[in-house]
């Protein structure tokens, strides 16, 4: 039997930063095999209404590019990326947000309800969440050719984020769940990258935290050994040294984008780990890496 007086230390070491963060806002990028296994997607939905019952306030931004993906399949139409994102024409951008609005969403939605809380599902269409533009992306030229340009489709950036609607349902204790499709100035739809949603949203907040849940345990070193804090002129060198390398690169640019626009401090952490987001958030140690701005 574990000793109930280490139970106790646990919420000790706790306290202080539950009273920290106590009416801050945490924005949260679910996604990754972190929303496949039945065990971890109870014990996010555990985390998030734990949050809010503390007086935190969480936001959870959501992927589902493989939840897509197979529903690609399933209709007979193949998937194509270009640097590792969707080319997405308008049928597929139809099924694109079918599955993210109608399908994911609804289901993360579900789980946190199942768990207690009060969670509402969003997409950046409503009260204009999101408005975005078309992705414009250069394609690399040999010497003495002028750059061209790839036509991704109906993938999108973000223009402009609207918080109205996000501090709405925090005031009356709502979990907003938000899945990144953002609408275009002719009211067409876009398809954008989860991460860079997720930042968008946590800057126009002013986040205390931003927190990307992932399938590796944080930022490595040379010896692929956990880094547990960076500010960010370390992260920048870790960068332009190539420590920081493939899947990792657009993550802590993504860090770095939040930070200057004015979040507080960022974590990047496994998602398969059980209550990732508390150990992170309330444990001395935590269990990934954190991404912070110096004091000038």
């Amino acid at each position: 039997m574990e000793n109930p007086i280490d139970k106790a230390k646990i919420l000790v070491e706790a306290l202080p930063y539950i009273r920290r963060f106590y009416d801050k806002t945490i924005v949260i990028k679910y996604g990754g095999s972190t929303m496949e296994e039945e065990g971890m997607k109870r014990s996010f939905a555990l985390d998030v209404v734990l949050l809010k019952y503390i007086g935190l306030h969480p936001v959870v931004v959501h992927g589902g590019g493989p939840q897509i993906g197979e529903m690609l399949t399933k209709l007979g139409k193949k998937s194509q990326f270009i640097e590792g994102m969707r080319v997405t024409d308008e049928e597929t951008m139809e099924i694109v947000e079918m599955v993210l609005v109608g399908k994911v969403n609804k289901e993360i939605v579900s789980l946190i309800n199942q768990q207690g809380g009060k969670a509402v599902g969003l997409s950046g269409k409503d009260g204009r969440l999101i408005t975005a533009k078309k992705l414009k992306l250069t394609k690399r030229s040999g010497k003495g050719e002028r750059p061209g340009v790839i036509d991704m489709g109906m993938v999108g950036e973000v223009k402009t984020i609207h918080p109205g609607v996000i501090e709405t349902l925090e005031r009356e204790n709502f979990i907003p769940v938000i899945a990144p499709v953002g609408v275009g100035e002719g009211g067409e739809t876009y398809n954008i990258n989860a991460d860079l949603v997720a930042g968008k949203i946590a800057s126009a907040l002013k986040a205390e935290k931003f927190i990307l849940l992932t399938d590796v345990g944080g930022v490595m070193d040379q010896e692929h050994r956990l880094i547990p804090t960076l500010d960010v002129k370390q992260a920048k060198r870790l960068l332009a040294q190539k420590v920081i390398s493939s899947g990792m690169i657009p993550k802590v640019n993504c860090c770095l984008d939040a930070l200057n626009e004015g979040v507080a401090k960022t974590h990047i952490i496994d998602g398969r780990v059980e209550h990732a987001i508390l150990l992170e958030i309330f444990t001395d140690v935590g269990i990934g890496t954190q991404i912070y701005k110096q004091m000038e």
